[in-house]
């Protein structure tokens, strides 16, 4: 049996905090490109996460990882421009960029770790 996830239920959480962000710009009829951006790279943080547990080689996990950094930071990224350009409240941007910055540093101890024990080639 898998231990508990601190990571993966962070990243959950950030998943359903985009996803109710999502909704009150939907609400707001505020959708585009930086709304779909927004969405895609917020939610794929989790679904990276959960594909590199089952990841099919060492370099596998290390690369899923490092993409759910990539996405991470990018939703941190329209997360800074919803909340400047009066999108968001800076309640919801305040939630929303504190589970950001703990999956962030989250995943890059992750990733030093893995390949510091050669979990990587």
């Amino acid at each position: 049996m898998r231990e508990k996830s601190i990571l993966k239920e962070k990243s959950y959480s950030f998943g359903l905090t985009i996803t109710t962000i999502c909704q009150l710009l939907r609400e707001k009829k505020k959708t585009g490109q930086l709304y779909n951006q927004f969405s895609r790279s917020g939610t794929a943080v989790g679904a990276l996460i959960c594909e590199a547990e089952f990841a099919q080689s060492r370099a596998d996990f290390i690369n899923k990882m490092s993409v759910a950094l990539k996405e991470a930071n990018e939703a941190r990224y329209w997360l800074n421009i919803l909340k400047d350009s009066g999108n968001i409240n800076d309640e919801v941007y305040q939630l929303a960029s504190h589970l950001s910055k703990e999956i962030i540093s989250m995943l890059v101890a992750t990733i030093k770790t893995a390949k510091r024990n050669g979990l990587a080639k």
